[in-house]
């Protein structure tokens, strides 16, 4: 994936701002990615974080109620009757936006589901008690976040994007069809002024992650949901007495529902002020509502979960074919019984201060396009296990010498580190271009001699490569140079400490190099900075 689809940070140096994916195909450029070592990501301490030029401390902000809305949708399946689960989903609002959206989107794909939740500050109707004076203010949101649902209905993780993220916003379509213009601002401005179109339009340039539906709900539809599930326990570090949040706590755990829910999730001074610190609070609550609609208390209490079901249906709007397709969101529901509060991680989009305004959020690379490209990378669900069939070879097997057939420089090497980094063991680098021209196609080889293990060995590696799956192919070549393949970071220790015996495989790199697909997985980078169902801010 190019890392021209938004602002991010260089070693904390300022940068041009760079064309989103739209920019980036006019532009014609596909430079590598920055060199950032993990001592140079950001630690994000909510201390240290960005407050916003312009904030208000008084501001009625969007929490994580629309990740609760979609986890309520996620176990409709649990109601068991479709005559009463048709009836419940009925009450779910519906938009049309397929026309407002254009071509111009990425490849939709089979098997994982994206959907975009955001919270909306509308002070409509039931909302109007949240500020009067802002009664014709239309709606805004602070809170954007990816729910990515695993192909296998196991797993989702939720990604936060900050409110005060400075992006390249292309040119889309208002919920209305009015044109919104292309600019460099804010990533909610693209909602504020376009509604949940624009929104789309603008996570898919930036993520190239296609977004198969939305989820949005209010703060009446937040405090509905939550009471619904009995309330839920948060933990403080320190007490709070915010006048502007209605909420006076003292610090340890409280059962908070209704107002006090909706003010926690407001809260704003608090810590440092930050959206950054909002954002973690917000997705520790979260993950404890996913904790709680997930446990037995709820899932074998019908009662219990049809009230769940039917406040949370009534409290959300969503995308018109996702409304009115009740066999898609049983079928979600169905599967989604799987669905465990262990399996739901929460991140937030890695990020550091922009390098022109401090009170403003960059996208730190190469790290937030690898989490992108992991999610994009989760699509295949995984068959049920065959006990007649040999055990699949992992990558930590398989022996690995790449050799470059192109005349781009350095590829072979570049290749090596991005297999090396997904745990196979690299032996060797060289060339293996022609004396004129380029090797056509790319192909992956083993030894005749090898032919009992060769091509299971092989399969691992193809399944790595970003296009359809390649045959690996008897018969090695004799590259014209190669050298020891020594990695710039230290391989991890191999399983059981014995290094692999299996086949050698060869990788020639050809003109039509589809580039390695990244694991579906949250980066080991990462892996520090993730929320989940264990996360406990009182330790």
């Amino acid at each position: 994936m190019s890392d021209h689809r938004q602002a991010a940070v260089r070693d904390r140096r300022s940068e041009p701002t760079s064309p989103g994916r739209r920019g980036a195909r006019r532009a014609g450029g596909e430079g590598p990615p920055p060199e950032i070592s993990p001592r140079d990501l950001p630690t994000q301490p909510e201390e240290a974080a960005p407050r916003g030029r312009g904030r208000k401390q008084g501001r009625l902000t969007v929490g994580a109620w629309a990740g609760i809305a979609a986890t309520g949708l996620l176990i409709l399946g649990t109601l068991g009757g479709y005559g009463v689960y048709r009836n419940t989903v009925g009450n779910i609002s519906g938009l049309k936006i397929d026309d407002k959206l254009g071509n111009d989107r990425p490849a939709a794909v089979k098997g994982a589901l994206n959907v975009l939740i955001v919270g909306s500050d509308t002070r409509e109707g039931d909302n109007l008690k949240y500020g009067q004076k802002m009664a014709n203010a239309g709606k805004r949101t602070d809170t954007i976040i990816l729910m990515h649902i695993a192909p296998d209905r196991d797993k989702a993780t939720f990604v936060s994007f900050p409110r005060d993220s400075v992006v390249d916003m292309p040119a889309c379509k208002s919920e209305t069809g009015a044109p919104v213009a292309a600019r460099t601002e804010m990533i909610n401005a693209a909602y504020n002024e376009g509604g949940i179109t624009c929104t789309i339009t603008t996570i898919e340039a930036l993520t190239d992650i296609r977004i198969d539906h939305f989820v949005e709900v209010d703060f009446t539809g937040f405090k509905n949901i939550v009471d619904a599930l009995g309330g839920v326990r948060v933990c403080l570090t320190k007490p709070v007495d915010d006048k502007k949040a209605k909420l006076t706590l003292s610090a340890g755990w409280h059962l908070l529902a209704g107002e006090k829910a909706l003010g926690y999730v407001r809260l704003r001074g608090y810590g440092d002020g930050s959206d950054i610190g909002r954002i973690k609070r917000q997705q520790v609550f979260l993950s404890q509502v996913v904790k709680k609609a997930t446990s037995s208390e709820l899932l074998t209490d019908p009662a219990k979960m049809l009230n769940f079901i039917n406040t949370a249906a009534k409290s959300v709007r969503m995308d018109e074919e996702l409304a009115k397709d009740t066999g898609t969101l049983l079928q979600i529901g169905q599967s989604a019984q799987k669905l465990t509060a262990g399996g739901v991680k929460l991140i937030t989009v890695p990020w550091g201060p922009h390098p022109d305004d401090p009170n403003r959020v960059a996208w730190v690379q190469p790290y937030a396009n690898q989490l992108f490209a992991a999610i994009k990378s989760d699509t295949e669900v995984t068959p049920p296990p065959d006990p007649k069939a040999k055990p699949a070879v992992k990558r930590e097997q398989v022996r690995v010498q790449v050799f470059n057939g192109t005349d781009t420089p350095n590829r072979a090497r570049e290749v090596a580190a991005e297999l090396a980094d997904q745990g196979f063991v690299v032996t060797h680098v060289g060339n293996a271009r022609p004396a004129t021209g380029n090797v056509p196609t790319t192909t992956i080889r083993y030894a005749k001699k090898d032919a009992a293990d060769g091509l299971s060995y092989g399969d691992a590696l193809a399944a790595r490569l970003s296009s359809d799956k390649r045959v690996p192919v008897a018969g090695k070549i004799k590259p014209v140079t190669t050298e020891k393949y020594v990695p710039s970071v230290a391989p991890p220790p191999t399983p059981g400490g014995k290094a692999p015996a299996g086949p050698v495989i060869q990788l020639i790199i050809g003109a039509d190099w589809p580039g390695v697909r990244a694991l579906p997985k949250i980066p080991d980078a990462l892996t520090d900075k993730v929320v989940d169902s264990k996360t406990n801010p009182c330790t």
